[in-house]
């Protein structure tokens, strides 16, 4: 339906927005772990993707902070999962990557964390059987909230790290996207364009854009709706479409 296109479009660019704290977190946490970046920051793109379909505004937290948050659990979990699984049954480890190999694929062709089900449908096996390897996994592991995420600033992740181990067609396509997510915002009309900038990237959350402002937070929360519609609008027309948001 049109209504799952644009949401799905709508997540996507939410996720492009924030692209860049996940590989800042992974960045960081890889430095514990001989696993490649790349492998990491997949890892990471999951915690995002469950934030969006989570992220529940009412509750007074920012979305990057709570996006950290999931991030920030997921790799760590990924990475002692790893450490757990050289004490576990040749079975279980065998199946824990291959049901980690799949869920990262689905991810990316879902655009969305897996779930049991289909996870298991992909293998061909019965999902109590996939969440037994998940609970066990999750009661050999402790997944604890590293505040190490929020201790390195934007201006000290300096710019040779942004683009190590990143090639240069990867580089200049993540640029070209950020261009076209900037281009529609100049585009929207200053009321859309100002919530849109205070929501997503000075990363505050609806009580304090409502303060803001000086209106309540269900106006805030309708006003958010109506310019990510806008900006979908504008991405999407004839001439725009042709990039991958």
């Amino acid at each position: 339906t049109q209504d799952a296109h644009t949401k799905k479009k709508l997540k996507e660019l939410v996720a492009l927005a924030h692209s860049s704290l996940v590989k800042k977190i992974a960045r960081s946490l890889a430095r514990r772990s001989n696993d490649p970046v790349e492998d990491i920051v997949q890892v990471g793109s999951i915690g995002l993707l469950k934030a969006i379909d989570l992220f529940d505004p009412s509750q007074g937290t920012s979305f990057k902070t709570y996006a950290t948050y999931l991030i920030t659990g997921e790799i760590r979990h990924y990475l002692r999962d790893k450490v757990s699984a050289i004490r576990a049954p040749r079975e279980i480890k065998e199946l824990s990557y291959r049901v980690h190999k799949l869920t990262l694929e689905l991810a990316e062709k879902l655009g969305e964390a897996p779930t049991n089900e289909e996870i298991a449908r992909e293998l061909q096996m019965p999902s109590e059987k996939i969440a037994e390897v998940r609970n066990l996994e999750r009661r050999t592991t402790a997944i604890s909230f590293d505040t190490s995420a929020f201790g390195e600033s934007e201006d000290n992740f300096k710019f040779e790290d942004k683009i190590a181990d990143t090639n240069y067609t990867e580089l200049i396509a993540r640029f070209e996207n950020r261009l076209v997510l900037d281009e529609a915002i100049e585009k929207l009309d200053e009321e859309s364009r100002t919530v849109i900038n205070l929501s997503f990237f000075e990363e505050l959350n609806q009580r304090e854009i409502s303060e803001k402002l000086g209106i309540s937070q269900m106006q805030v929360s309708r006003k958010i709706k109506k310019a990510l519609n806008k900006l979908f609008e504008i991405i999407t027309e004839k001439g725009m479409s042709r990039y991958e948001l």
